[in-house]
């Protein structure tokens, strides 16, 4: 193997090193967390709500949260590089990767980094606080008579949940309601993909239509985030301070890991370089030609 080869490959297993331990934390907390028991006061009336299903579930937010901009970096990588761009193949084991499958790769992997490390904030967040979920009273009924004077404005924590039926699972998620993971996750998949469009979209057809496919992105985590208030999944807090977990997590990652835009920026000193010597050609071009006159 050559040394160029090695180097790559080294790299590439780095990366795929670091996004396992990621993702292996944020399954450690789904397996084997438990969150903090909190208790709660009778006449807490914010926890008092009726439970619902989720107008967006699980299954939609990841499908839809990694799909939509895996798919979209990859047909955008695809369509610049056959267009724009200037870097170079790579090889690997005397196979050619092409320029826009590298810049692919590069562009998938650090968003899915940025993805498990959202999560895994948000679960930290979840279990090490252990907030009561909005639907808490009706889903888990605990074993405490709340009309005796003496409950009224007591901190209870031994309690029972009394609920029939009620699974394992739903006892451990009805603890699990600050912050939204699902507003921190679809804040930061959509924000990313929406300055990602901003990186890539360079058609002058429509000075809007650009604009409008983010807005779109911007409403679907807006739409996510507003359905688990109106499902009673979380508190209003929960979801501001969701979003604002993915929101942030998306800057950092945009512009300090990824550096999206070190690319225009390095395209723009390629063009100026280009640009400043075709002058400077011409500009010689033009003395010599004055000179050749001046001499005849």
């Amino acid at each position: 193997m050559d040394r160029t080869s090695k180097l790559l490959l080294r790299k590439i297993i780095i990366d795929f090193v670091c996004l396992l331990i990621v993702s292996l934390a944020v399954l450690m907390f789904f397996l084997f967390g438990k969150p903090y028991k909190r208790g709660f006061f009778c006449n807490d009336e914010s926890l008092m709500h009726p439970y619902h299903s989720s107008t967006v579930t699980s299954a939609m937010l990841y499908v839809t949260g990694l799909f939509l901009p895996i798919c979209t970096m990859i047909a955008g990588e695809y369509l610049y590089g056959r267009q724009y761009s200037t870097e170079s193949s790579k090889i690997l084991f005397g196979y050619t990767i092409p320029p826009w499958l590298w810049m692919a790769y590069i562009k998938v992997g650090v968003f899915g980094f940025g993805a498990a490390t959202t999560v895994l904030v948000t679960d930290v967040a979840k279990y090490t606080i252990g907030r009561l979920r909005p639907h808490f009273m009706t889903l888990c009924v605990p074993d405490i008579n709340c009309s005796l004077p003496e409950n009224q404005f007591r901190y209870i924590q031994n309690f029972s949940c009394t609920a029939p039926g009620i699974s394992p699972k739903l006892l451990k998620e009805m603890r699990l309601s600050f912050p939204s993971g699902h507003s921190s996750f679809s804040a930061y998949t959509m924000i990313y993909l929406a300055i990602y469009l901003q990186l890539r979209i360079t058609w002058r057809g429509s000075k809007l239509l650009k604009h409008m496919f983010q807005l779109v992105c911007i409403f679907m985590a807006w739409f996510t985030a507003m359905s688990r208030i109106s499902d009673y999944k979380h508190h209003w807090s929960d979801v501001l301070a969701g979003s604002t977990i993915g929101t942030i997590v998306a800057l950092i990652v945009i512009f300090c890991i990824a550096d999206l835009f070190e690319e225009r920026r390095r395209s723009c000193r390629v063009e100026k370089q280009r640009t400043g010597d075709y002058e400077a050609t011409e500009a010689g071009t033009q003395v010599n030609n004055g000179n050749a006159n001046h001499n005849r």
